[in-house]
């Protein structure tokens, strides 16, 4: 299964659609009951449930308008994931990437969104599709922006609402496949503690707790006690 070509087109609203379609797709496809356990006690309709209502909520901050609560369900797992990836989809196209927006940066327009939910749909559609035992391809560009969200805003903001402590040295992340590095927790001036190398897909899969160091597609060079420290925060929302 592809998500998007392998040159990963700019236009991260077509991105965004096109993966929400696969995400669709994938729902019949799982027992609604099989587990998810990278996340917790969740089951694959908690998952769904969940992408429906983080897609319905970000629909209300491109608008700047608190969301009406969707309730507590139970849900037809479908019509719920159909009705609230269109109203995202069809918000963030009517809105315009420039339209003044709640976000969590300081960008303050919808663009924000498309990457966001961008990113929260792949990782949420490899979460559907590993639960079910099938294969997810994407490309290795969009899952490097995937790492350069976490790198660059997420886990900044984590340390500025006090989720999180600094890091006492950043982590290296370098990623061949897109001839990419990043410093996580680069906040200041000292040398990286530790270096994880590998494919962008599995360096983004680390960050949001889906793999771990141990995985063979990553080779880790320094302090490996560091890395799980690291790894071990809040580093995502």
């Amino acid at each position: 299964m592809t998500t998007d070509r392998a040159d990963a087109p700019p236009d991260l609203l077509s991105v965004l659609g096109a993966l929400q379609a696969d995400f669709l797709a994938t729902i019949p496809l799982v027992d609604p009951t099989t587990p998810v356990p990278w996340c917790g006690r969740w089951r694959v309709r908690n998952l769904v449930v969940h992408l429906a209502r983080i897609h319905h909520w970000a629909a209300g901050q491109a608008r700047r308008r608190q969301e009406t609560p969707l309730g507590r369900g139970p849900f037809d797992l479908e019509d719920l994931y159909a009705t609230c990836a269109a109203e995202l989809h069809d918000t963030l196209t009517a809105l315009g990437p420039d339209t003044p927006a709640w976000t969590l940066d300081d960008t303050g327009t919808a663009s924000f969104w498309h990457r966001r939910q961008t990113h929260e749909t792949l990782v949420h559609l490899w979460d559907l599709r590993t639960a079910g035992r099938l294969d997810l391809a994407a490309a290795p560009t969009l899952w490097a922006d995937t790492v350069d969200e976490v790198v660059t805003v997420l886990q900044p903001r984590q340390e500025r609402m006090g989720r999180m402590d600094a890091l006492p040295a950043p982590v290296a992340l370098v990623a061949p496949d897109v001839d990419r590095t990043w410093l996580l927790g680069a906040t200041s001036r000292v040398d990286p503690a530790v270096t994880v190398s590998g494919p962008a897909a599995a360096l983004a899969l680390l960050l949001w707790g889906r793999t771990t160091p141990q995985d063979d597609r990553l080779s880790t060079t320094g302090d490996g006690a560091a890395l799980r420290e690291a790894l071990g925060r809040r580093l995502t929302p």
